[in-house]
């Protein structure tokens, strides 16, 4: 956090550490909590998490363990579906924040833009808890604010209530799936991409080009992967339980891809994604 070239300043004048720790499936318990210290020890300052994946206590106990103050640490969390509308979602901000024990978060986000349930007054439902997302800024509870899993079309009638616009929208992104007209658009309105899954699957970390091209800089797949995202100017967050990976998926900030190998990773194809559809969810 101190050092200013390792974060990105987002459009409400917050500056958000440029890679984060995710910690989807990350175990409940000791083992949770001893891969956020390790995370942490490895030079993590922001720490992403999110109501849906159940682990909010166990992350706020790594939290209050790693040894560094509250400060140092910039940590996410997400509203899930069921939380649509101004007064579930005021609920809903307040039950994370007592599960990670948190006075605070430094970003909170809608998790994704069309529930299951809602598919018929979704944009009232996002304007609504948007509504109590901005309250929550006022009240000192959450520092910053934003979406996931919004594209453009998502994103427009939200703006036009919005007093705040988001800081941030997380998608999935990573080689052989980069979502250009989100990302375009986001970068017009200053809002900034950060992306889930961006080591994508064995597959995509196989892959023997990827692999040749890390050869060439001394680094491993995964690390192109991450540095690949960096210098979109996208946020990756990449997850892992693992000590040596959780370090070496931090370990990007000494090398940079040519222009030439950035158009190739680019022009990759048939690495697979998560095929989740946020138009037509099934949750």
């Amino acid at each position: 956090m101190k050092n200013q070239k390792d974060t990105f300043l987002l459009n409400d004048g917050n500056r958000i550490p440029c890679v984060g720790y995710g910690t989807w499936l990350l175990p409940e318990g000791e083992a949770g909590v001893e891969a956020i210290a390790c995370a942490v020890n490895a030079g993590y300052r922001h720490i992403d998490t999110a109501f849906f994946y159940k682990n909010e206590k166990t992350v706020g106990e790594g939290i209050r363990r790693c040894g560094l103050d509250r400060k140092e640490l910039f940590v996410t969390s997400k509203l899930w579906n069921t939380e649509h509308s101004y007064e579930k979602a005021k609920r809903a901000i307040d039950e994370s924040l007592m599960n990670l024990g948190l006075d605070y978060l430094d970003l909170y986000l809608i998790h994704w833009p069309i529930p299951k349930d809602l598919r018929d007054c979704w944009q009232e439902t996002n304007a609504e808890t948007w509504r109590a997302m901005e309250e929550a800024v006022a009240e000192g509870k959450l520092k910053s604010i934003g979406v996931s899993n919004f594209r453009p079309h998502h994103l427009e009638p939200l703006l036009k209530n919005a007093k705040i616009c988001p800081a941030v929208n997380q998608v999935e992104c990573h080689i052989g799936t980069y979502p250009a007209e989100t990302v375009n658009y986001c970068s017009q309105k200053g809002i900034l991409v950060a992306a889930w899954a961006p080591l994508n699957r064995t597959l995509a970390l196989k892959n023997e080009q990827i692999v040749k091209i890390g050869e060439k800089y001394g680094k491993t797949s995964a690390q192109i992967h991450l540095r690949w995202c960096l210098q979109h100017g996208i946020l990756p967050l990449p997850k892992s339980t693992t000590p040596s990976r959780i370090a070496e998926n931090i370990d990007i900030f000494d090398f940079e891809i040519s222009q030439e190998d950035m158009e190739f990773l680019d022009g990759m194809t048939g690495l697979g994604d998560a095929d989740r559809d946020p138009d037509n969810p099934r949750f």
